[in-house]
């Protein structure tokens, strides 16, 4: 994201159905790339804790099966990058970056008493259409898997962008003399984006199981079994169970976790018990060395001497 995009070395990379975008696009490609990026990391961060912990989207373009088949798993992993390319977009539009947006409208709604519109507020709506024609270019143009499959994946990305969307805040700054406050300047602006990815993880651990089925003159999405509530367009969905992550098996994408550290004195996810998966974990004795004993001197720094102390550390079996 640090060069200039060329249309010949740099949208070839692309699945075909985003190459006409990038090329009609080029000035947006940086955004995207960081959009990607940030995905990755928060992904990761958020199941940092979890049997399935996203190491997987590493590994990107070529995802495995737990990102391929229509999972739990992967519908998180599509919303939360729906949303990170148009949030991106919108801000880079308000930042300037991009020529031919700036930003957004103005609401259209009255300002608060003692408050006036004014700033720059982040291009949702630009970041929404151009978002969605990029990451739902593959199921729009019929590649990538099943219909069953593709159907399910621009939902999710539908899904992504409504949290964004009704995340949408007034955003204001004071003036006056003194810090008065006499007048607010506010503006429409987005939150960061970890705030919808743990907005999306709350609706990962409610997704609906669902199913592609004909219903009256076309098909639809439907809960696979037959009490469960209807389907709404703020719920992630997905079409095959995922695996217990417990053991690796490269079939069903699971790396297993083995190795991997645990909270022993926990009771949540990152458990001994629950990551191990009943097979036990290892302890072992680290020494590490930290600044103690720290202590102002005037002026103006702080002298710290280091100490050892040793932790312990657990590992899965």
């Amino acid at each position: 994201s640090g060069v200039a995009w060329n249309e010949s070395q740099h949208c070839r990379l692309l699945l075909p159905e985003q190459l006409q975008l990038c090329r009609r696009h080029l000035e947006v490609m940086p955004s995207i790339v960081r959009a990607a990026r940030r995905t990755q990391a928060l992904c990761q961060q958020s199941f940092a804790d979890m049997r399935w912990n996203c190491s997987s989207i590493q590994r990107a373009p070529s995802f495995g099966p737990d990102l391929l088949t229509g999972t739990r798993e992967a519908a998180f992993v599509h919303a939360l990058a729906a949303a990170a390319v148009a949030q991106g977009i919108a801000r880079s539009c308000a930042s300037g970056e991009l020529p031919l947006c700036s930003c957004g409208p103005g609401p259209s709604e009255p300002p608060a008493p003692g408050s006036r519109w004014g700033g720059c507020g982040d291009n949702l709506s630009h970041g929404l259409q151009l978002g969605a024609a990029f990451t739902d270019g593959s199921a729009r143009a019929g590649t990538g898997g099943t219909p069953g499959l593709r159907a399910v994946n621009r939902h999710n990305g539908a899904v992504g962008r409504a949290v964004l969307r009704d995340s949408l805040d007034t955003r204001c700054k004071c003036h006056g003399v003194s810090g008065s406050c006499s007048v607010k300047t506010c503006w429409k602006g987005l939150p960061e984006l970890g705030e919808i990815a743990s907005d999306l993880k709350s609706r990962y651990l409610a997704a609906l199981k669902v199913t592609h089925r004909l219903v009256g003159p076309r098909k639809q999405l439907i809960p696979k079994e037959g009490d469960a509530r209807p389907v709404t367009e703020m719920d992630l969905v997905y079409l095959i169970n995922s695996p217990d992550y417990c053991t690796p098996n490269p079939h069903l994408g699971s790396l297993g976790t083995q190795d991997r550290p645990c909270n022993r004195s926990s009771v949540g996810s990152d458990s001994c018990d629950l990551l191990c998966c009943g097979r036990g974990y290892n302890t072992y004795t680290e020494e590490v060395t930290e600044r103690c004993h720290c202590r102002y001197r005037w002026c103006c720094s702080v002298v710290c001497r280091r100490c050892r102390r040793s932790l312990q550390r657990h590992v899965c079996k």
